[in-house]
């Protein structure tokens, strides 16, 4: 599924951090990796011009040099042998660039490290991650700067399987992360088996004079409904009816339900301590979450995009964030500047 994958670079190190999992993954799956090197444009509306034309193309020119032995020598290291790699400069904004050459060149992930990029001064309202991540049309998977290595890279032989908390709401929607979670996860923890926790949020019942009163009853009955709904999502991933790949290449599935007024803390909480409110525990905690952009803003209380945007930014974990398909097919953008609102 992840035959070609873009890995986005501007010359850090906190960038860089992201090729190894690419290149794990592209192992896994006998795909390609593009690195992709971004270089600002001079010519861009709201560049301060200090030189004259000329020289600023020289500028630009030599940028692009240097961009290009950069990415040859990213893809002539070790951590890529074996793997077929291309190279690509785009001239222009961070976000924009990122999201045209995933476009152009049909690209089935993006990996990239969040905070990789300095002076965005344009960006100011929002990270080239997040930007990225809520409008791509592919799945992006964002890691953390500072964050814990993924298991499945370390050298440890004796390192815990890789497992990654999916978060779900009951919806269709949160649903369509389930699959690229799957095989994520299956083709990272190979030749182990790694580990899927679906976990669903389910708020209070309200209280309170302004608000109506539900009784233990009906509170008993919501939450047994989402205990219902994470049981039998689990058992048809375990079937292959979600994923049929995973008759092949199984995971173990498991589930909990938190009670919690805050949905995004309580996934991080759960993810990253591997406890909920129910006592199931899971040493170790996780080492991915994996969101949708959009999910049901009713008896969850997830405010489309919300959640994931709360969680991307207060997360050590690396976040895989996938766009639902609907979603997709109403997004008939083009990408510039005016596309990538604020957020």
């Amino acid at each position: 599924m992840f035959q070609h994958i873009l890995v986005p670079l501007d010359g850090s190190q906190r960038a860089e951090r992201a090729i190894p999992v690419a290149a794990r993954l592209a192992r896994a799956s006998g795909g390609s990796i593009t690195l992709l090197r971004i270089i600002a444009s001079p010519f861009e509306p709201g560049w301060q011009a200090k030189d004259s034309p000329a020289s600023m193309q020289e500028s630009l020119d030599a940028d692009q040099v240097g961009a290009a032995e950069y990415l040859a020598g990213i893809s002539a290291a070790a951590v890529l042998a074996g793997v077929v790699t291309s190279t690509s400069v785009f001239k222009g904004s961070p976000a924009t660039g990122i999201l045209s050459v995933a476009r152009s060149q049909k690209v089935d992930i993006i990996i990239m490290c969040s905070h990789g990029y300095t002076a965005m001064t344009r960006w100011a309202l929002g990270s080239v991650a997040e930007k990225v991540a809520f409008h791509a049309s592919t799945p992006v998977f964002v890691l953390r700067e500072g964050g814990p290595v993924l298991a499945a890279l370390s050298p440890d032989p004796h390192a815990r399987p890789l497992r990654a908390l999916v978060a779900l709401d009951g919806s269709a929607r949160a649903e369509m992360g389930i699959e690229n979670a799957a095989r994520l996860i299956a083709a990272l923890a190979a030749p182990t088996q790694g580990t899927l926790h679906l976990a669903q949020v389910v708020k209070p019942t309200p209280t309170g004079s302004e608000e109506r009163n539900i009784d233990d009853a009906e509170s008993g009955a919501i939450l047994h409904k989402a205990k219902e709904y994470l049981d039998s999502t689990a058992n048809r991933l375990r079937e292959g009816s979600i994923v049929p790949a995973m008759v092949d290449h199984p995971l173990s599935v498991t589930w909990s339900v938190t009670v919690d007024s805050d949905v995004a803390t309580a996934l991080i909480r759960v993810a990253e301590n591997g406890e909920d409110s129910e006592g199931v525990v899971l040493p170790g905690g996780c080492d991915i979450i994996v969101m949708t952009t959009h999910g049901y803003s009713g008896i969850a209380g997830w405010a489309p995009g919300s959640i994931t945007k709360r969680v991307l930014k207060a997360s050590r974990l690396p976040l895989l964030i996938v766009r639902p398909q609907d979603i997709l097919e109403k997004s008939n953008l083009t990408w510039d500047d005016t596309t990538l609102s604020p957020m």
